[in-house]
């Protein structure tokens, strides 16, 4: 069994895949996230609008990605619109726009719900410093705003991670379509092969998910 585990994982070539397809997954989950971030405060100041338009448009976005699978936007991005318009668009490009269109709607979700709880006289003391909107918004509602919604944006990282696992249906050769080509190629010489890549993979996981979920907690209770 455990020259098994040696030729299912530990095999230098086999390592050295699902570490290269490892390095896709965080690289699709961090550039997103970073996206999402900017974006998503940005979205969340718009929703705060009273403009009908705007918050039409809004509500539409926001429950579009909700209610969509992450799964369906991608085959629409990577199958249906480069049909349609007769393109090719890389599937890690693909994960790029789908997974910061996700992150922009959960974080402008946040930062909405954050800049809409800020009692009102944190805006009557900006307006006792004689500050603009612009000013008000850039020194001490943003601010306090991201504050309150850093540990959901944490969180998503994790989630963004782990939900990176469905890149695999449109190719993208990531942690999971690694081990599946692994799994695939060796599964009539060494049938436990499935048993110490999934393992494999369930480690890796957890030791990336597991710190981010913990500082985010440990953020929030200091942050209360």
């Amino acid at each position: 069994m455990g020259n098994l585990a040696n030729n299912a994982i530990f095999n230098i070539d086999n390592l050295k895949r699902l570490m290269e397809g490892l390095a896709v997954t965080l690289n699709i989950a961090l550039v997103s996230v970073i996206l999402s971030t900017i974006l998503g405060i940005l979205f969340g100041i718009i929703m705060t609008s009273k403009n009908k338009v705007i918050k039409s448009i809004s509500f539409i976005y926001l429950e579009s990605i909700r209610i969509v699978p992450i799964m369906v936007w991608l085959f629409i991005f990577y199958f249906g619109i480069p049909k349609v318009l007769n393109i090719h668009i890389d599937s890690i490009l693909v994960g790029y726009i789908v997974f910061t269109l996700w992150g922009t709607a959960e974080i402008g979700d946040l930062v909405r719900g954050a800049i809409t709880s800020i009692p009102k006289i944190y805006y009557e003391s900006a307006m006792a410093l004689s500050l603009n909107k612009v000013k008000t918004y850039r020194f001490i509602i943003i601010p306090i705003s991201i504050r309150r919604v850093l540990p959901g944006i944490i969180n998503l990282t994790t989630r963004m991670i782990k939900t990176t696992t469905l890149m695999t249906l449109i190719g993208t050769v990531d942690l999971v379509k690694v081990g599946q080509q692994i799994i695939e190629r060796s599964i009539l010489t060494e049938p436990l092969t499935p048993f110490w890549i999934y393992g494999f993979m369930l480690i890796i996981y957890f030791i990336i998910c597991f710190p981010i979920s913990l500082g985010a907690k440990a953020l929030e209770r200091k942050l209360n």
